[in-house]
C-alpha cells in the first residue's frame, strides 16, 4: 500500500490503489520517496539514451526536464511556485500562509520558476548522464523525507499534514538506507559527501522556510524536492571533477 500510495502522490502513473489514499497509507509512503525517484530517473535517462539518436543533446536535455515536470503533474513545481510568492512577498507568517493557499501566481512565483528551470537546465548539461538522472529524483525525494520528519507543520490542516503525522524514525531510517545504498553504488564513497553536502544546505534553506511561516506546509516539500534536484545537479558536478580524476 505505502509503494502505490508513493507513486501515486508523486507521478502521474496509474496504480491499483481505487479510492482516496488514508492517512495512513500516506504515512507510509515516505518510505518508498528514493525508490519512486529512482524510476522517475530510470525513465529519464532511457529517454536520454533514446532522445540522443535523433537529437542534439541542447534540446535533449530540455525535453527530460519537460518530461520530468510532466511525469511528476507539476505538482512539486507548483509548490515551488507558491513558496516563493509566499515566503518572499508576505509581510506576516499569517499573510505568508495565505498567499501560499492562493491559486494566483504572483512575480515572485514566475521569476522563480523560470531561474529554477534554467538552472536546471545548464546544470544538467554539464554533469554526467547516469549520475544526474538517476540521482537527481531519488536524493531529491530523500530531502523530502528528511525535512518533514525534522521540521514542525505549520498549519493545523493540509494535504502534507498526513505525512507529518506519518514521519516516524523508522521510515526516514529506511528511505534514508534506500538513498545511501543508490548514491553509493554510482559515486562510490563521494556518494556520503554528496548527501552530507546537500542535507546542509536544504536543512538551512528548510530552517529559512520555518522561521518565515513557523514550520513547513505541503507547498514547502514541493519546493524543498525542486530546489534539491537543481543541488544534486550542481554538487554532482564538482564531485565529478574529483572522482572522474
Amino acid at each position: 500500500m505505502g509503494f502505490w500510495a508513493a507513486l501515486q502522490f508523486l507521478t502521474i502513473f496509474p496504480t491499483p490503489l481505487r479510492q482516496e489514499v488514508t492517512a495512513k497509507a500516506s504515512g507510509q509512503s515516505l518510505t518508498y520517496f528514493p525508490l519512486v525517484g529512482l524510476i522517475l530517473g530510470a525513465i529519464l535517462l532511457g529517454l536520454n539514451y533514446a532522445l540522443n539518436l535523433i537529437l542534439p543533446a541542447s534540446v535533449v536535455y530540455a525535453l527530460l526536464i519537460i518530461a520530468l515536470v510532466i511525469l511528476t503533474g507539476a505538482h512539486h513545481l507548483d509548490g515551488f511556485i507558491d513558496t516563493c510568492d509566499g515566503v518572499i512577498a508576505g509581510k506576516s507568517k499569517a499573510e505568508r500562509l495565505t498567499i501560499m493557499s492562493d491559486s494566483k501566481v504572483g512575480t515572485f512565483g514566475i521569476a522563480g520558476a523560470i531561474l529554477l528551470l534554467l538552472l536546471k537546465y545548464v546544470s544538467l548539461s554539464s554533469a554526467p548522464a547516469l549520475q544526474a538522472l538517476l540521482l537527481m529524483p531519488t536524493l531529491s525525494r530523500w530531502t523530502m523525507v528528511t525535512c518533514i520528519f525534522t521540521f514542525p507543520y505549520a498549519k493545523i490542516s493540509g494535504m502534507g499534514l498526513a505525512f507529518k503525522q506519518g514521519a516516524i524514525w523508522q521510515r526516514l531510517t529506511i528511505a534514508t538506507v534506500t538513498a545511501l545504498i543508490i548514491t553509493i553504488a554510482l559515486l562510490k564513497w563521494w556518494g556520503l559527501a554528496l548527501m552530507a553536502a546537500l542535507w546542509l544546505i536544504v536543512f538551512g534553506i528548510s530552517s529559512h522556510f520555518r522561521s518565515r511561516l513557523g514550520g513547513l506546509t505541503g507547498d514547502n516539500y514541493g519546493a524543498i524536492n525542486e530546489i534539491a534536484e537543481v543541488l544534486v545537479l550542481i554538487l554532482i558536478i564538482i564531485i565529478w571533477r574529483y572522482y572522474s580524476g
